[in-house]
């Protein structure tokens, strides 16, 4: 299957930002200012998007498809909620452990409604308003600009798997890293790849990249919050302005013939 030009356009407007928030986490392991509790409050924080912001969506999905199952939805489609639900769920548990292996003995551990109340951040909740507000204005193309940059790129995972072999806490995050990758992997291609299954006009391609440039801005905001501000400055600024070097796509996995 080939790309379109639409696509292949808004994948390289994009890239240099998955470059940038990889580049957060890779300041963060290199930070002086990291410590056991620096480390506790992003797993947490990652605890609360897994359950809260991935569990909890195809949860209220496969609950209200239940009365429906062959009666208006479809098994397969039923099964794909399922399916996702697991992964969702999987992912929370992953760092949740992972929390849980640098507590301290005697404090509370976490759990869903602990971080529904504690676990958010200001710079998570102007990015999902973000994405909500594009949704309100451009409807289904603000679903797809969500979509797209839902995994940014996976580079959290992807980066946390760096972190193999360096014993102690490093271990038990790339282990949670791994658990998670593959399946958010699988779940980002989708949300690109599928740009592709309708006919897009260029005034569309132009909002789509507008949108998800915006969003990915605010992602790198969001993460260099939840790592507490590894990147200041001039730094955060070069992060921002899209001149990193591009995130190569994988053509390969993605089912798309790599363009010419």
């Amino acid at each position: 299957m080939s790309v379109s030009p639409g696509l292949l356009a808004l994948i390289e407007e994009n890239a240099p930002y998955w470059t940038a928030e990889a580049e957060v986490f890779r300041a963060y392991w290199r930070w002086d200012g990291r410590t056991q509790e620096t480390d506790q409050l992003w797993l947490a924080r990652q605890s609360y998007k897994e359950f809260w912001d991935g569990f909890v969506s195809p949860f209220e999905q496969l609950r209200a498809a239940f009365d429906k199952i062959d009666r208006g939805i479809g098994r397969h489609e039923a099964l794909d909620f399922a399916k996702t639900l697991h992964e969702e769920f999987a992912h929370y548990v992953a760092f949740a452990d992972a929390y849980e292996a640098l507590t301290p003995e005697g404090e509370a551990p976490i759990d869903p409604e602990k971080l529904r109340v504690d676990g958010d951040w200001p710079e998570n909740r102007v990015l999902v308003e973000m994405r909500a507000e594009h949704k309100r204005t451009h409807g289904e193309l603000g679903q797809r600009a969500h979509q797209f940059t839902e995994g940014g790129y996976c580079t959290l995972y992807a980066e946390g798997m760096t972190l193999a072999g360096r014993g102690g806490v490093d271990d038990l995050i790339a282990k949670a890293c791994t658990r998670v990758y593959e399946d958010e992997f699988g779940h980002m291609l989708k949300g690109i790849v599928g740009l592709d299954e309708r006919e897009t006009r260029p005034d569309e391609w132009a909002a789509l990249t507008a949108m998800t440039v915006a969003q990915m801005q605010q992602r790198i905001h969001m993460r260099n919050a939840q790592f507490s501000f590894p990147v200041e400055g001039e730094a955060l600024v070069e992060l921002l302005s899209g001149a990193c070097p591009p995130t190569p796509f994988d053509w390969e996995k993605a089912g798309l013939e790599p363009p010419a």
